[in-house]
């Protein structure tokens, strides 16, 4: 990727992402849209949607996308590893080594899916361990699976796998799930899907392919194994904002803090979506908050542009 200058960068192309890309770039700003991998972020693997914006998570990202290119955003499928900050700006860099520069940031490169940090997971990724329910699902058609964790993520995934599989063992670490109400009594009245609670998976085991996980009985202290082809953890996101500069304020699980204008500590660096602290959650939060954080970065780029003119 050559040096290229623009108003504005967009770190990542999820929907918070998309959203202020769209916005920024229907308002005259020159816009570009880093995304290292996928558009859409986390939705994606979502089959169905529900609330204020329904439909596949699939289709609502590409209709984001689409909207935001036809609003003039300029797309870069790089990811950014590393950025500085000057006078007149920010300079992000890629991995394949190019560079971009604009006169302001945000920040919208989402959350990853936590990890365990068991015995075995890395091994075993894409070999049994999966994140996405909507798309392995058939491939455990049959046979029994774990899914770990109690929030929404991790019942609407036990849902989906209990249409293909044999046995969904739902692993908790406590004694009531934190999910909807909606999902976690739909998970409970399922006769596919079996509640441990107050337990923890320990280990995994297996060579080419996962056999088992094991088991630990929180209350007991005791273990064991259970047999299972597949595993899909959801217990909880962390801020992808490793490479954002250190003096960023962050809290206490990393996430980028910001003021009501969703700046962060450093002046025409903004952030939106799942990667600032107190975001909502929800996709509705990601697409407001990425409205917000384009509307306070083109407001930063009028008020420095006059101070420059007049100087």
């Amino acid at each position: 990727m050559p040096e290229t200058v623009f108003d504005l960068i967009v770190v990542g192309s999820g929907m918070a992402g998309l959203s202020a890309a769209r916005r920024a770039s229907s308002r005259g700003v020159s816009t570009a849209l880093f995304e290292q991998s996928m558009y859409g972020g986390l939705i994606i693997n979502v089959n169905e949607l529900d609330g204020s914006i329904a439909g596949a998570g699939a289709g609502i990202a590409s209709q984001a996308m689409s909207d935001a290119l036809e609003a003039g955003a300029c797309s870069i499928e790089e990811r950014v590893v590393d950025m500085e900050a000057s006078e007149d700006g920010f300079t992000v860099r890629s991995e394949a080594g190019g560079t971009c520069h604009a006169r302001t940031l945000v920040i919208a490169s989402g959350a990853s899916l936590k990890q365990l940090g068991i015995p075995g997971e890395t091994a075993l990724e894409s070999r049994g361990v999966s994140h996405c329910a909507d798309c392995d699902g058939p491939l455990f058609a049959d046979r029994d699976v774990v899914v770990v964790g109690g929030g929404d993520s991790a019942l609407q995934s036990a849902l989906v796998l209990a249409s293909f599989c044999r046995t969904v063992y739902l692993v908790h670490r406590r004694d009531t799930l934190r999910g909807k109400s909606s999902l976690a009594n739909a998970v409970l009245s399922s006769g596919r899907i079996r509640v441990l609670w107050n337990s923890c998976v320990e280990s995994l085991i297996g060579e080419a392919q996962l056999s088992a996980a094991v088991i630990r009985d929180l209350a007991s202290g005791t273990s064991h194994e259970l047999e299972c082809a597949g595993i899909f953890p959801f217990i909880g996101l962390e801020p992808n904002a490793g490479f954002v500069l250190n003096r960023a304020r962050r809290g206490s699980n990393g996430a980028l803090e910001t003021d009501s204008g969703l700046c962060t500590s450093v002046p025409g660096l903004f952030a939106a979506g799942a990667v600032r602290s107190g975001n909502g959650g929800t996709l509705e939060d990601a697409i407001v908050d990425g409205q917000r954080a384009a509307d306070s970065a083109i407001l930063h780029l009028r008020r420095t542009w006059r101070k420059h003119t007049t100087a």
